[in-house]
């Protein structure tokens, strides 16, 4: 099979990709099981057609694009997205940009323009539901109708449901997130459900009660219910060495109003790392936000929190 060529610019790392092959379309927020198995497909027709694959999503997500009053709402930054993707199968991961005249284009100029033109697409996967163009009008028959008279295969994925048979989907997983429930979100994920941002400087009080932390602002990722978290981290840029330790996600009431943040205190670790991009996994929820009548009471109970998130880990942690 013959494979015209061409690049387009990925909106994340800015790098040309080579274009031609197979196409795994989505919005693929959080990378779960079910946006796995779309990769999965385009990675076994990848084999067959002896082609690249390539996933395509956008940037921002269509949601926070229309919706942009609406509270935090992703569960993953582009970068984390585009790791997720690639660790799934891909062989690159494009994102386009989504801006206003993107939004407009009508189904038709979006395949014709988008994935014929720009991809040179020799074959193209897409989720069950996954819809595009204007007003959302396009879905699997658009494809078909459009794509397959041209020569261009189409796959479309049914849907991957949990033991309990419901379907998964980013929408349980934000919910899952958002109620503190990291274990059914750690099973829609299979992997536990991460958290990414730069290590900012606070007010240093974790340090003056002896338990150091480090800052992130989430920005717009979805924010876990207010609480205590047994947690495992890494530097995203460092040797991928993982520690263990606990996380506060909240306002911190004994202090007053503050807007939520994550505080990560790492068991056994005192270096500063900040400005620097770390990944936190959420592995057990532990206890809700509290509000504390001293520093003191904040003191003895964070030094509870560290001795069961140890246990949790295993006491050699």
């Amino acid at each position: 099979m013959t494979e015209e060529k061409n690049t387009i610019i990925d909106a994340v790392t800015n790098l040309p990709i080579v274009t031609g092959g197979v196409w795994a379309l989505g919005n693929f927020d959080g990378v779960h099981l079910g946006h796995q198995t779309v990769t999965e497909a385009a990675v076994r027709e990848g084999q067959r057609l002896a082609l690249p694959v390539h996933a395509l999503t956008f940037e921002p997500h269509p949601h926070a694009f229309f919706q942009k009053d609406d509270r935090p709402f992703l569960l993953t930054q582009p970068e984390a997205k585009r790791r997720l993707l690639l660790d799934a199968g891909a062989d690159d991961v494009a994102t386009l940009p989504f801006t206003p005249a993107f939004a407009a284009l009508t189904p038709v100029a979006f395949v014709q323009e988008v994935l014929v033109r720009a991809c040179c697409a020799a074959h193209v996967v897409v989720g069950f539901d996954f819809v595009f163009g204007q007003e959302r009008g396009g879905d699997e028959r658009t494809l078909r109708q459009t794509l397959e008279p041209q020569g261009i295969g189409v796959t479309s994925v049914p849907p991957e449901r949990d033991a309990g048979g419901e379907i998964i989907s980013s929408s349980r997983l934000r919910a899952a997130v958002r109620k503190g429930d990291v274990a059914s979100a750690a099973k829609l994920l299979g992997r536990p459900f991460a958290l990414s941002g730069v290590v900012q400087e606070g007010a240093r009080r974790g340090r003056t009660l002896g338990f150091p932390t480090a800052n992130i602002d989430l920005g717009a990722l979805v924010h876990p219910f207010p609480g205590v978290y047994a947690i495992k981290a890494r530097a995203l840029a460092g040797s991928g060495k993982t520690f263990c330790g606990v996380a506060n996600f909240g306002a911190r009431p004994t202090f007053g109003a503050a807007p939520e943040q994550l505080e990560v205190h790492l068991f056994d670790f005192n270096k500063d790392i900040y400005g620097q991009v770390w990944e936190v996994e959420l592995h057990h929820f532990l206890r809700p936000e509290m509000t504390f009548d001293s520093f003191a009471a904040l003191q003895t109970q964070i030094q509870k929190d560290v001795e069961t998130a140890r246990l949790v880990f295993g006491s050699g942690n």
